[in-house]
């Protein structure tokens, strides 16, 4: 197998992966939120029952890193097909931009972590 047709191998491996924790973490996220709420929770009450607990920040910096790496490498593939676009740079930017994506997300569960 060469170099090329591993590395997308990989990328689809990645993305399947992505894909499995996503259903579970966005599952876990609306049973949590629906629960809360019904359970009468206010925002505020929520947010003050999320700050310091670190089980809630790494699952969200889970979440967040899945969602990053699975949307960035989503549409290198779409930018990849229909614009032709190929090569270890175009990879590159794709892998910075999922990465710079998740890393608003773990910054944005940081915060509620330590708010």
């Amino acid at each position: 197998m060469n170099r090329v047709a591993q590395g997308q191998m990989h990328l689809w491996i990645a993305q399947r992966v992505t894909a499995m924790v996503l259903a579970l973490a966005v599952t876990v996220h609306l049973v949590t939120i629906i629960l809360a709420v019904r359970g009468g929770l206010t925002a505020a009450e929520i947010l003050g029952r999320l700050r310091g607990d670190a089980l809630w920040l790494g699952f969200y910096a889970v979440f967040a890193l899945c969602a990053g790496l699975h949307g960035a490498i989503g549409l290198r593939n779409i930018a990849g097909e229909t614009l032709g676009w190929r090569g270890r740079g175009f990879d590159l930017a794709w892998l910075g931009i999922g990465l710079a994506t998740a890393g608003f997300g773990i910054r944005a569960a940081w915060g509620l972590y330590a708010a």
